[in-house]
């Protein structure tokens, strides 16, 4: 029996090849959409999934509930791990990790031994032995226990390791930034950092253990710089493991500690809370947390998780949609067949069990297509999404997973065209008297369905493309433009005057700046936290917390600040020495009505020469840049060059000339400024071409099932077309009565669907600084769009059908 039905099945599709196609055409799209975006979604879920006992690894995340304060962070202070590990008995190990570039992680100079070639590279981070127990990875060379136990002991990754190493690295010397007074020993090689890992992106792990960075660095309760990490015992409540940290952290150590410094507290930190945040969730649950460069080009965001998962689904339902359409819509075909069936003894569970079997053959076919698809477009789709995703050939759960998937599909798709089709009388199948006014209420339903999401998609690319282009574009309060920053001054140390004006001497060049905080913070920028006070009033006031960076006079004009009040730094005055510019944010926290001569302290004394407008400096997420403080120190080791725009080549190797005179055991490494703020918003831009993609995927799938619904409407109407055109009806008023219809329901789902998506869009980039607004003429563009791609598929039927000769029509009448 069963193979009778699928002889039918393959004749039905032979016999109505364009019906065929787009139904198979439509869900093999949508199938090789919907696994690409399950690979996606596996790999985004598998984080951390491959290290042994995950379930019992946490991450210290603080937060103050009901506050103005955003966003939560992880910088604790150095001796809370310790402290946790040796007070709490059910904190079974916690370890720290220090990314912060201010204490030399992040990006390096590096030279081997007694070599004098030396080499940039970045990946760099301070960890305790305890992190790399608990997150292990197989050792190429030396051994995991004990590894970062000694003080200057360095992990490498395998990679790493090839490359600046010939043989056995174990026991060799690797010194940073030119510092031959602290000399690193490699004392293990781990295997590379898998993709699907939290910390991925670091490559050379240096220990934490012996001498402090400072003076009491290391028993400092109010110095926040590093992460901490707690494995737990397996039968800790967790819930109340947070209220014992948080206790034990604020009210038993940094509180006392902080009032011991003669500070105003500020009354929220008593309402501040400590969170527990499982190692499996670090990746997808992150995004509200300041975290390093490193971190946060790596994390993921739930919500896209849910946007890809939820678009897979709608262009999943718009090929089922297709499919139940086609199939009521080409009942008139199969009304005889039906109705002959039943004539000659079929009964209708036969007729059930072989319109869905017939379902679920379509589906098969699709999905074997929707796989080939998929192999030949997952390079494209890993270079849109950043990834490099593989098919799971060989796993165990691949192919029962497509098999069960086509016959849910086909399940799901043919239920209610088999029972519709099989209800038919048998008189009236014969007669084909089978049309209902539920059967085209539904197609109708479910045509608004398939535009309005269309819709929706192509609103979410419209917005997300706008989005990306004025975040791209907007402005910074600083001039990101033909900036080339240099990497690795250190080699060159005394040499640094004698470079910047051998640089200052190329013609192409406008200014120069050397320091490391950089507005954009790009490999080697810096980020100082301090709290400031009006000077005499540490006592009486609430700290306003800032940053504090060291520049030079170059630093305004190359970065274009605008100078609202005041003057720029000049090195030949010995009073600039202790003299500050800082930002308007900095003069509105501390309520100075004349900023310009005032004094301020975060611990030494500072009289403000000059005020610069606010700039944005931090993630765009943040709602306000921070207050700022900038004094004239040295902070050699990256070096900033405003050059312009014309002959970049010749200017470029200029640049690279000097640098081989000065370094020349060390490859010049530059990058531009501009191309370092586009890096931290890859993730949006690769979200939007994502989503482009899929919306016109999802379009092209309605279009082809509203053309295939157009072909099998007009064919039967085609007696009533050729009655229309003998009494004198005009192949435009044809076309216009064909058309009228289907352009209700497109403007009925632009209706539905402008709402929704701008509810959706709203919520999305709530989190944005300066969001984009979403324009009127987003919602027009998108309908219009829509609609004429509607009107073109509609029409061109609906013209074949009007300048077809009626006799045809009406020739057996």
């Amino acid at each position: 029996m069963m193979t009778t039905y699928f002889k039918i099945a393959w004749r039905n599709m032979t016999k109505n090849k364009l019906y065929s196609l787009i139904k198979i055409g439509g869900f093999a799209i949508s199938i090789s959409i919907c696994i690409l975006i399950g690979l996606y979604i596996k790999h985004e879920r598998s984080y951390n999934t491959f290290y042994s006992d995950m379930n019992s690894v946490y991450r210290l995340v603080v937060q103050i509930p009901n506050s103005d304060i955003p966003g939560r962070w992880l910088s604790l202070p150095a001796p809370t791990g310790p402290t946790l590990k040796d007070e709490l008995p059910f904190v079974e190990a916690a370890g720290r990790i220090l990314p912060n570039p201010l204490f030399g992680a992040g990006s390096n100079q590096l030279t081997l031994n007694n070599d004098p070639k030396t080499y940039y590279d970045d990946g760099f981070v301070y960890m305790d032995q305890s992190i790399l127990d608990m997150f292990p990875l197989p050792m190429v060379a030396g051994q995991l226990a004990h590894a970062l136990d000694r003080p200057n002991s360095m992990v490498l990754t395998k990679s790493k390791a090839q490359k600046y190493f010939i043989g056995d690295p174990i026991g060799q010397t690797v010194y940073l930034n030119a510092d031959t007074n602290r000399a690193y020993t490699v004392t293990g090689v781990i295997d590379d950092i898998p993709t699907n890992s939290h910390l991925y992106g670091y490559s050379f792990f240096m220990s934490l253990a012996g001498e402090p960075f400072y003076p009491g660095e290391q028993t400092n309760w109010v110095s926040n710089n590093y992460s901490v990490y707690v494995k737990l015992r397996r039968d800790t409540d967790v819930r109340q493991a947070e209220q014992i940290i948080t206790k034990s952290f604020y009210e038993e150590h940094y509180i006392p500690a902080f009032l011991k410094t003669g500070r105003q507290l500020n009354p929220v930190v008593r309402q501040a809370k400590i969170s527990l945040q499982n190692a499996l969730d670090i990746h997808l649950l992150s995004a509200d947390i300041e975290e390093d460069k490193v971190a946060t080009l790596n994390r993921g965001d739930i919500r896209m998780v849910w946007i890809f998962g939820g678009t897979a689904l709608f262009i999943l339902l718009i090929a089922c949609v297709n499919f139940i359409n086609l199939s009521t819509a080409n009942a008139a075909t199969r009304a005889k067949e039906v109705g002959i069936r039943k004539t000659v003894g079929s009964d209708r569970h036969t007729l059930v069990i072989q319109f869905i079997t017939e379902a679920i053959f379509y589906s098969v076919l699709s999905v074997l297509l929707g796989i080939l698809i998929c192999w030949l477009l997952l390079p494209l789709f890993n270079n849109l999404a950043g990834k490099t995703l593989v098919l799971p050939w060989l796993t165990w759960y691949f192919v029962p997973s497509l098999l069960l998937t086509s016959v849910l599909i086909g399940m799901i798709s043919g239920i209610y065209p088999a029972f519709y089709l099989s209800r038919f009388k048998p008189i009236g199948a014969i007669k084909h008297n089978i049309y209902s006014t539920s059967s085209s209420l539904l197609r109708n339903g479910l045509v608004v369905f398939q535009f309005a999401t269309s819709i929706i998609l192509i609103i979410g690319a419209l917005v997300t493309n706008q989005q990306v282009h004025d975040i791209l574009n907007k402005d910074l309060g600083f001039n990101k433009e033909q900036v080339v920053v240099l990497n690795g001054l250190q080699t060159v140390n005394d040499k640094l005057p004698s470079l910047k004006d051998e640089l200052a001497s190329i013609p192409t060049l406008k200014s120069i700046s050397v320091g490391d905080f950089l507005p954009v913070p790009m490999d080697g920028a810096k980020r100082n936290g301090n709290p400031f006070w009006l000077e005499g009033r540490r006592s009486e006031d609430l700290a306003k917390q800032g940053q504090f960076w060291a520049i030079d006079s170059g630093y305004i004009s190359t970065f274009g600040l605008k100078l609202v009040e005041g003057r720029n730094f000049d090195p030949t005055m010995a009073s600039d020495s202790s003299a500050a510019i800082v930002n308007k944010r900095m003069v509105a926290e501390l309520q100075l009505k004349n900023p310009i001569g005032a004094q301020i302290s975060n611990g030494e004394t500072w009289t403000i020469i000059g005020v610069v407008d606010d700039f944005i400096f931090d993630m765009l997420s943040n709602d306000d840049p921070a207050p700022l403080c900038m004094v004239l120190r040295d902070s050699p080791s990256l070096l900033s060059i405003k050059v312009q725009s014309e002959n970049m080549d010749k200017t470029l190797a200029a640049i690279t000339h000097v640098w081989n005179r000065f370094a020349p055991n060390q490859k010049i490494n530059y990058r531009f400024l501009d191309e370092s703020f586009a890096e931290l918003y890859a993730d949006v831009e690769r979200t939007k071409n994502i989503i482009s993609c899929f919306a016109l995927l999802a379009i092209l799938i309605a279009s082809l099932g509203l053309f295939g619904l157009v072909t099998y409407i007009i064919e039967q109407r085609t007696k009533e077309i050729g009655i229309r055109k003998v009494l004198g009806a005009s192949s435009m008023g044809i076309i216009r009565l064909l058309s009228t219809g289907f352009l209700r329901l497109v403007i009925l789902s632009i209706c539905i669907a402008c709402p929704i998506a701008w509810w959706s869009m709203h919520h999305w980039f709530g989190n944005l600084h300066d969001r984009t607004s979403i324009d009127w003429w987003i919602f027009i563009v998108a309908g219009c769009c829509t609609t004429v791609l509607a009107l073109v598929t509609v029409s061109f039927q609906a013209y074949k059908a009007a300048r077809a000769n009626p006799i045809d029509s009406l020739r057996n009448e």
